[in-house]
């Protein structure tokens, strides 16, 4: 059990700006025994989908938010795969007034890379660049060479990451689950991983062309971490995530079930252990859930016919300490500098004095039916994990307490 002393060990990795945190400054903290849990700055996920405007009824900017809390999260990134796309102010208003409305934790919007998320035509990067934190197409790769060169010149006159969804559509072949084992044995269509790789050593070629900064979301395949490995040692401005499920899980844990699809998809054992090595040699910079929700009919269609995505926020820190630091592969500390201090640092996005406290020591299996958020649908239903979390705290104001 990490007692709520030790967190003087972890405060020394945390930047000056949060050395000021006032931790028991709320009337409800106070009233913890808190020499029983640990206190962690609060999360920050740069890839989260809020599905609103335009699907709320896969997930809204409060339900989506309150999830976030729920998880010890204080500040997210939202993509622009929404309707109206943000690829205009006008469009990117319409999602800013109901972020404004209604989020509990910080919530920042993406801007489209292009117009409708089309790529064929680049959106208005300028006028957005004010209220955007980066700009993507995810859910879709650019396909075109032009466009994505095009696209990273105009980020970089604007000091802006280009934040990369990496697919080759041409490569896809109707796959919808990684091109192994499990798929050959269950006769489904698989996804390569060249489809990923093939577009990232394209984007890093075009970023050390036009030195715009670049980063790589949900990274699945031992290929892709190779050439980022590569691409910073030569100094390129690069960086990259990867998910959870991604560190944890495997083709080998594949179910005939629409919970275990998305998109990358789960990977090969081999894939798996080089993201773990990319976490520990610092290859991997970040950690975010890409939280996709999506309805209980959507999902229940099996690994073919459901939809891409899966739910995150909630499980993400539990899982990872479980498996990962509690199991002894990566320090504590080294899972803070994914989860807060990298992702920050990388987007521009302030330190805060936000933080969640966890009772490290309680055991519970994960249920969907406690999410906040509209979508249910994870792979690590019934996972026993360790850490709950007691106390959400964003700017000042308890936005979530485990009753």
């Amino acid at each position: 059990m990490t007692k709520i002393k030790d967190l003087k060990r972890l405060k020394s990795l945390v930047p000056r700006e949060l050395s000021g945190v006032e931790y028991f400054s709320s009337s409800d903290i106070s009233r913890l025994d808190c020499s029983d849990f640990i206190l962690i700055p609060g999360f920050c996920d740069v890839h989260v989908h809020f599905r609103e405007p335009g699907f709320s009824y896969k997930e809204t900017i409060k339900s989506g938010s309150l999830a976030a809390a729920r998880g010890g999260y204080t500040q997210v990134c939202a993509m622009p795969n929404v309707n109206p796309v943000p690829d205009s102010p006008e469009h990117l208003r319409a999602q800013l007034d109901i972020i404004g409305r209604d989020a509990v934790v910080g919530v920042l919007p993406y801007g489209a890379i292009t117009k409708g998320e089309k790529g064929e035509e680049l959106s208005d990067m300028e006028a957005m660049s004010g209220s955007a934190v980066a700009f993507s197409d995810d859910g879709r790769g650019v396909q075109s060479e032009d466009m994505m060169r095009a696209a990273m010149k105009k980020a970089a006159s604007l000091n802006k990451i280009i934040a990369a969804h990496c697919e080759v559509n041409e490569l896809l072949k109707g796959g919808y689950i990684h091109d192994g084992v499990y798929c050959a044995e269950h006769n489904h269509r698989g996804i390569c991983s060249e489809s990923e790789y093939a577009q990232i050593e394209r984007d890093i070629r075009l970023a050390r062309e036009t030195g715009c900064a670049y980063h790589v979301c949900h990274i699945s395949a031992k290929e892709s971490v190779d050439i980022i490995r590569r691409a910073k040692a030569e100094g390129v401005n690069v960086s990259c995530e990867t998910a959870p499920h991604y560190l944890v899980l495997d083709e080998n844990d594949l179910q005939e079930d629409g919970r275990f699809k998305m998109n990358p998809p789960l990977r090969s054992r081999e894939d798996r252990l080089a993201l773990i090595e990319g976490i520990k040699d610092g290859t991997i910079d970040m950690i975010a859930t890409d939280h996709a929700p999506h309805s209980a009919e959507e999902k229940a269609r099996g690994l073919e016919k459901s939809a891409f995505g899966i739910t995150g926020l909630e499980t993400a820190f539990p899982v990872l300490y479980t498996k990962l630091a509690k199991a002894g592969i990566i320090p504590l500390e080294r899972l803070i500098e994914l989860l807060v201090i990298n992702p920050r640092r990388r987007f521009g996005i302030p330190f805060c004095n936000d933080f969640s406290i966890w009772d490290l020591s309680c055991e519970y299996a994960i249920n969907p039916v406690e999410f906040l958020s509209k979508g249910k649908s994870t792979p690590f239903e019934g996972t026993s994990v360790f850490g709950r979390n007691i106390l959400t705290v964003r700017e000042g104001k308890v936005v979530y307490s485990y009753e």
